[in-house]
């Protein structure tokens, strides 16, 4: 096999694969993933505590001891504003955003029962939020704008996927054509279109993330932010996007680059079909007589 042909597979392979990686990072609910569970303990132990007069938490042996004498009355740490909120495990996909199963077992026992969804869509379309009536004017319009610039960035993120997938597709068919055919231009084509394909992933996972860092730096950041104790970051759907976008790259370069390798088609010069019609000179004749 010539060192043409070789890239030209090798290229096409690698876009299947890259449009395999981006199919399933589109149908999967896993981009963004947050983890409650430590969260849930320290407001469940802290709601636990003795808080009657008398009384003092022991951190070291975890005992609670009754006191004898009355001492300074001292600032009790309680369990934090953030408990006042409810942090849920959920796994976020560009369709929808969804519980984690095992865990939370309350969150669990009411999606058995049917009384909670597993999942909900995620919103494309512009929704005003309930905001209470005696809110400040500037700060309702504030969160107005934040929810448009934050739908922005979503509609962006599927709108360039969708075309990285159609473009990179599109791109392997020509490839194809052009390799069945050995037709070097269509060749050159489909690389360009495999790079095209990967500009529009890199697009759309830049406004991924600029979205997911938007969204915890809205205010106010007891609504929208997320406490030290709960994990979050980007699941196993982000890495296939990122693969999906490292292997369309890689197989333009190759496809832009067998053409160039190929063995050079120079014309070849086709023989004269004319007859000779001159007439010999007189004196070549007498020579051929003499002879």
């Amino acid at each position: 096999m010539s060192t043409e042909r070789l890239l030209l597979v090798s290229g096409l392979s690698l876009a299947l694969l890259s449009v395999a990686l981006l199919s399933a990072a589109v149908c999967s609910d896993h981009w963004y993933e947050t983890d409650a569970r430590r969260h849930g303990e320290r407001c469940r132990a802290a709601g636990k505590r003795r808080s009657d007069p008398g009384f003092i938490y022991n951190h070291i042996n975890n005992h609670n001891l009754p006191l004898r004498k009355k001492l300074p009355t001292r600032t009790r740490r309680g369990p934090g504003p953030s408990c006042l909120r409810r942090f849920n495990s959920t796994a976020l996909g560009l369709w929808r955003k969804c519980h984690r199963e095992k865990f939370d077992p309350d969150a669990d026992s009411l999606i058995d029962k049917g009384l909670m969804p597993r999942c909900a869509a995620v919103r494309y379309h512009f929704s005003p939020l309930s905001l209470p009536e005696k809110l400040d004017q500037n700060l309702t319009l504030t969160l107005r704008q934040d929810e448009w610039h934050s739908l922005h960035l979503r509609r962006m993120t599927v709108a360039f996927i969708g075309m990285a997938v159609a473009v990179v597709m599109f791109g392997w068919v020509v490839g194809l054509l052009g390799t069945t055919l050995d037709r070097g231009l269509m060749q050159y084509v489909a690389g360009l279109l495999f790079l095209m394909g990967g500009t529009f992933c890199i697009i759309s996972l830049c406004t991924f993330v600029a979205e997911v860092n938007f969204q915890l730096s809205r205010f106010p950041k007891g609504l929208f932010g997320l406490p030290g104790d709960v994990a979050h970051g980007y699941g196993w759907s982000m890495f296939c996007a990122w693969g999906g976008l490292g292997l369309a790259l890689i197989a333009g370069f190759l496809c832009t680059l067998a053409p160039s390798l190929g063995v050079p088609r120079t014309a070849v010069p086709k023989a004269s079909t004319r007859k000779d019609t001159t007439e010999p000179s007189p004196k070549a004749v007498a020579d051929n007589g003499e002879i």
